[in-house]
């Protein structure tokens, strides 16, 4: 893809940057689950389901990674039918959900946020509810084997009719003392460009304790981030194209407002030409609140840590900017106060003694 350059803010070599960033405490807070489903799993789920799928390792990769780079984020999303026709019982949703937090604790990830669509794994009859519980277990069971805190996003589609929307935050609401924090919006976007054609969906989360979150600016650029705001999000997943508009930059600095970027994902969907040339550091330079995530580590088949090691040596984050933006992921987490204290007094004390992570 790009060039590799070491820290240009220390003396950090290519091999010492490896080790740091996998020794990195991590917080990743876009992450979907069934963008993250493993072709060995794949395999299993796809025999004992019944499912139309490549029969071996290889032909399951092919198909469960999407092409490098797409032509557009239409593309990007095909690569999610098949996971999507494997997860639609309980078992199977709980046992992926299980097996991605133990991936997450593998990168050195000690707090998750997965998201996933509910509404997409009811085609076999799964109820709403049962299929939300299904993930809830199979994160409660991750965190127990790992340590790991996971909290969980429920997301809804742009494709979906507004009062499903609204009754899938309803149920959604009822797990919230299970893990389930967060309410995200996702889709095609240049097909379905209004998110405010869900405002009711989101009220209705609100009301249900849920924070806000949602999909924008796969497609679209700064305006489809400038529509997002007319939500009142906490956090925007995606949005690079934000950079290209002052006004919006300083509008998301003034209200806080996060950007939970991709940078794989974003030059995989066509963002962005190259991961190099990904505005990570310009916005968070220019005061725009951002974290570093996969997004969909098996679609866009990079894991965390790579995507660590690549804001530095190829977007040009100094170790200092990384590590302040991975702590920022603790501050917007979608999880309780006391939840998150022991984490950041952990974060903290790691980092303490390393002197490449001081602010400049």
């Amino acid at each position: 893809m790009d060039g590799r350059t070491t820290d240009p803010g220390s003396t950090l070599t290519p091999r010492a940057l490896r080790r740091l960033v996998e020794a990195m405490p991590k917080a990743e807070l876009h992450l979907h689950l069934d963008g993250a489903l493993l072709p060995a799993t794949a395999l299993d789920l796809a025999r004992t389901r019944g499912v139309d799928a490549p029969r071996d390792f290889a032909g399951m990769a092919a198909v469960l990674v999407a092409p490098m780079p797409c032509r557009d984020q239409d593309q990007l999303l095909d690569a999610f039918d098949l996971p999507v026709a494997l997860l639609q019982d309980a078992d199977a949703l709980s046992r992926v959900t299980r097996e991605l937090v133990g991936l997450e604790a593998a990168e050195g990830v000690r707090y998750a946020e997965i998201r996933w669509a509910p509404a997409l794994h009811t085609d076999r009859g799964m109820a709403l509810a049962d299929g939300i519980a299904a993930v809830c277990d199979g994160a409660a069971a991750g965190a127990a084997e790992t340590g790991v805190v996971v909290r969980l996003i429920c997301t809804a589609m742009r494709s979906h009719e507004p009062e499903a929307n609204v009754r899938l935050a309803e149920v959604a609401a009822r797990f919230r003392d299970r893990g389930l924090t967060g309410f995200d919006l996702a889709g095609r976007e240049e097909r379905y460009p209004d998110a405010a054609a869900h405002r009711r969906a989101f009220e209705a989360a609100r009301v249900g304790g849920l924070r806000i979150t949602l999909h924008a600016g796969e497609w679209g650029g700064a305006d489809q981030v400038r529509r997002a705001l007319a939500l009142d999000p906490e956090r925007i997943a995606h949005g690079p194209g934000t950079i290209d508009d002052p006004a919006l930059v300083a509008e998301l600095r003034a209200r806080g407002v996060v950007l939970d970027l991709t940078p794989t994902s974003n030059w995989q969907a066509g963002i962005v030409p190259s991961v190099a040339e990904h505005p990570l550091a310009r916005l968070h330079r220019a005061g725009v609140r951002v974290t570093l995530s996969t997004d969909d580590p098996t679609v866009s088949d990079v894991r965390l840590t790579d995507e660590y090691e690549n804001a530095v040596g190829r977007i040009g984050l100094t170790a200092a900017e990384l590590w302040a933006i991975d702590r920022l992921a603790l501050d917007v987490a979608f999880a309780d106060p006391d939840d998150l204290a022991p984490l950041r007094g952990a974060f903290d004390a790691w980092a303490s003694g390393i002197p490449e992570l001081a602010p400049a």
